[in-house]
């Protein structure tokens, strides 16, 4: 069969080469057509040399169309895979650095929280954009599969102003599935789960193991896992007061609720520096920043370096390729997608997008009604969804005033900030990310002439915050290549674990 793939935002180092791997890993799909757009062309030529050396080196005959020219990419597609990070490292660094100045310490800073808001507003407006050139250029039936953050605000403008049909895509279950096996000391297919809530908030619900149910047993076995109990305090302790486990790493969750990272002298309290992911302050920007420097830095050896395999057995656990066969060849496919709730969780709002259990074959994705949240968990996503809205209608209409609710509205912003701070934070974000947010012109220019204007409340400038590490140079990678390399294809997305422990 053949049918036309598109990735926009294809520059980017792992996910790209990764999720190609997996599409071209199944036998039916030999014959498809791979286009690659983005906005770098220097980015774009690398990461397309090197997937075209898969290529060849798998003996298929494919010939990766590549061009920043996006309209030309999407012609015909029936397929999108969008990556995009809007800003660049350089928006990210002000996603994280700004709000440290008014102690707000984020780990991520890409799903909510103040980073995750502002990463919205650049996203939304883009994403938008790509919408409107799916619906002129793309196949009448495009899917829309959107891998980027802030995953539920821009699926939501996607679905509610974009016309076109998206799914949001993430490994976050993937990864908390193979952590809930490992605790109890068993395989991952082994344990059956059912995973409901919204993307980076989704609770594993269910927990049943050869009719077992095994779900009020799971707070006991993380508590005595040698390291899960070191590195999980915040997930451990969100188990232990909600009664279910999230998806989201220790990091990830410890910036999306008001408890763990308010206090700076109590962050080290909840967060383990083994890995960025466990809640290092501006973690993921710096291993973004790294995995960058040392992608264009030693790209030559990835060259050299042994390709990739399109097997079966070397698929990863990302969603997408499984979303495409399954529509394609009618194999049935379970996952968990994010999707317009319309009565799937009944306790969450119905515009909300949810992520929640689905299923793929022939007729298209199902989504069985979950029905009810457990009361604890669907209130921690209620306030989350409050923002997303907010935030959402905010990119949408170039509205401030409405960014700004979200911003007091956020748990974290909220639990640090007091109104003066959040308006002035807001003030400062939005002028150093003008260049990426065009529907904010009226707004950017009032809050540039309040910040020239002096009489600002006094900040901490260059405040590092509770636990950064320092990016490392080209010349410290060097001195231990396969961990550098790892990082580099990996810093996309965090690491899938349930992959990784195949």
């Amino acid at each position: 069969m053949s049918f036309k793939i598109s990735f926009i935002g294809a520059g980017s180092i792992g996910f790209t080469r990764g999720l190609l791997r997996d599409l071209l890993s199944v036998p039916e799909f030999h014959n498809v057509e791979v286009a690659f757009t983005d906005i770098n062309l220097h980015n774009l030529q690398m990461v397309t040399e090197l997937c075209q050396r898969d290529i060849r080196e798998n003996g298929l005959n494919i010939s990766i169309q590549a061009t920043t020219d996006r309209r030309e990419a999407l012609k015909d597609a029936k397929y999108v895979i969008c990556t995009i990070r809007v800003g660049g490292l350089e928006a990210f660094a002000t996603d994280v650095d700004i709000p440290l100045k008014y102690g707000v310490d984020q780990c991520v800073g890409d799903t909510l929280c103040a980073g995750g808001i502002m990463y919205g507003q650049r996203g939304i407006v883009e994403m938008l954009n790509i919408c409107r050139d799916i619906r002129e250029t793309a196949s009448p039936d495009v899917l829309l599969l959107n891998y980027a953050n802030p995953m539920a605000m821009l699926t939501w403008a996607c679905n509610k102003y974009g016309g076109v049909r998206t799914v949001g895509l993430c490994h976050g279950v993937q990864g908390g599935h193979w952590q809930i096996a490992e605790a109890f000391g068993l395989k991952q297919e082994e344990v059956d789960i059912i995973c409901a809530g919204i993307n980076h908030q989704t609770w594993y619900i269910q927990i049943r193991h050869n009719g077992e149910d095994l779900t009020g047993k799971l707070l006991e076995a993380f508590e005595k896992h040698p390291e899960f109990s070191r590195t999980e305090k915040v997930r451990i302790d969100m188990l232990r007061r909600f009664g279910y486990y999230s998806t989201e790493s220790n990091g990830h969750l410890s910036e999306y609720v008001p408890w763990y990272r308010k206090r700076a002298d109590e962050i080290g309290d909840w967060i383990d520096l083994g890995s960025w992911i466990n809640g290092e302050t501006g973690g993921y920007l710096r291993v973004c920043t790294e995995g960058r420097r040392w992608f264009e830095t030693d790209f030559p050896n990835w060259m050299k370096d042994k390709p990739l395999a399109y097997r079966q057995e070397e698929r990863s656990h990302e969603h997408g390729s499984y979303i495409i066969e399954g529509l394609e060849t009618g194999r049935v496919y379970r996952g968990h997608f994010n999707m317009v709730n319309s009565g799937i969780i009944t306790n969450l709002p119905d515009d909300a997008v949810i992520e929640a259990p689905g299923y793929v074959d022939r007729n298209g994705i199902s989504m069985p009604v979950v029905g009810e949240l457990p009361l604890g968990p669907a209130a921690v996503c209620s306030a989350s969804i409050s923002v997303q809205r907010l935030a959402v209608e905010a990119a949408v209409q170039g509205n401030d005033q409405l960014l700004r609710q979200a911003f007091m509205m956020d748990p974290l912003v909220g639990a640090v900030c007091n109104p003066q701070e959040i308006w002035q934070m807001v003030d400062e974000m939005l002028v150093a990310q003008e260049r990426w947010l065009p529907q904010f012109g009226e707004a950017i220019a009032e809050a540039s002439v309040r910040l020239a204007a002096g009489h600002l409340i006094p900040t901490r400038e260059g405040y590092p915050g509770a636990a950064r590490l320092k990016a490392k140079t080209v010349e410290e990678m060097q001195l231990d290549r396969d961990a550098a390399t790892q990082n580099a294809g990996e810093s996309d997305k965090g690491k899938d674990r349930a992959k990784a422990a195949k």
